[in-house]
């Protein structure tokens, strides 16, 4: 009997015209392959002889012990909190995590997805850019794509686990506040409307709006930059213009710039003018007046998307891809709401 030549993945993937990912896949048992095409492969594979060779197909977990945490901006306190929860994960996992902040910028996003495949980590955790663009890119990696986990932000066309909190309802308390105050022409600030968190506060504001039968007025709803000087100075021309009783901020800097704003115009907070926002600020209390808070479970939020992303690494195929974990935020009120006396 002639001796076998050692057969490799790839020879076997060239005689069942499949690719090496998915002949991988067989062995990895992974859930995302047919059982047809999964017996397929064992057979062939026995057939030829061939040996997966363990340690090559561990290598995925044992390669970088590496996480990547991909983020819009490091200057918010819910990233700094939410990334403070996933290192704490990552560190009893005896992984590390690389951070990325993408400002905004989709073409940064995906170049740090596209450079993340070479390799450098084993999973993402991703809040997704503000800009609405084509997300089709993480399609195309689905193939050899590295477990992803959304939080906070994120893609409503890419089907794949993420963490979120309850925005429509955020919004509509935080609205509803404003309104048992007394505010009957309240702004509504938000730096993207399109994106899929600015849609959902938005709905969440504009409900709570004809709930109470308050007429809406399009121009009460400003849209904001991600640069501080530019937004107080549209701020400015906001509260001057339109004076509104009641501010709503859908994000944490602009409830700064809108301090500032009213600061440098003489609108005293809360007697003209009262303010809400979303802000994880642990030092909201301490704001001159403090800020009444929509406060989201940011290291909650980080915990559960890293014990996600790494039940995919541990079990693929255990989740599934379009797995949502909803957290509650809480509103704390405090004195930029007050009814002065």
């Amino acid at each position: 009997m002639g001796i076998l030549h050692n057969v490799n993945i790839k020879d076997l993937a060239r005689a069942l015209n499949l690719s090496t990912s998915t002949v991988s896949r067989a062995f990895r048992d992974n859930s995302d392959i047919s059982k047809e095409t999964k017996e397929r492969i064992l057979c062939k594979a026995k057939e030829l002889n061939y040996q997966p060779n363990h340690y090559a197909s561990n290598l995925r977990e044992q390669r970088s012990k590496t996480i990547a945490v991909i983020v819009p901006e490091l200057a918010n306190n819910f990233f700094s909190l939410a990334i403070h929860g996933i290192e704490r994960v990552a560190r009893d996992k005896g992984y590390h995590i690389l951070i990325f902040a993408t400002d905004d910028d989709f073409e940064k996003e995906v170049s740090f997805i596209r450079h993340l495949h070479n390799g450098r980590a084993d999973g993402i955790i991703m809040s997704v850019s503000g800009e609405a663009n084509d997300h089709t890119y993480l399609d195309e990696l689905a193939e050899n794509r590295l477990p992803l986990v959304f939080f906070d932000r994120v893609y409503e066309d890419i089907i794949t686990p993420r963490v979120i909190t309850n925005d429509y309802k955020s919004s509509f308390t935080a609205t509803q506040h404003l309104i048992k105050q007394g505010c009957e022409r309240i702004a509504y600030l938000a730096v993207n409307k399109n994106h899929s968190i600015g849609k959902t506060r938005m709905r969440g504001y504009l409900d709570a709006l004809a709930k109470s039968n308050i007429p809406f007025d399009e121009k009460l709803i400003i849209d904001c930059t991600n640069k501080y000087s530019k937004n107080i100075k549209i701020l400015k021309q906001m509260l001057t213009a339109l004076k509104p009783d009641g501010v709503f901020t859908s994000v944490e800097r602009l409830a700064f710039a809108t301090y500032y704003a009213s600061y440098e115009l003489g609108i005293s907070i809360p007697k003209d003018v009262k303010v809400i926002g979303f802000s994880s600020l642990e030092i909201a209390p301490l704001l001159n007046p403090s800020l009444t808070t929509i406060t989201q479970p940011a290291t909650q939020i980080g915990i559960e998307a890293a014990n996600l992303l790494f039940k995919m690494l541990d079990h693929p195929g255990s989740v599934d891809a379009d797995k949502r974990v909803v957290l509650d935020s809480k509103l704390f009120k405090r004195n930029s709401t007050a009814n002065l006396a």
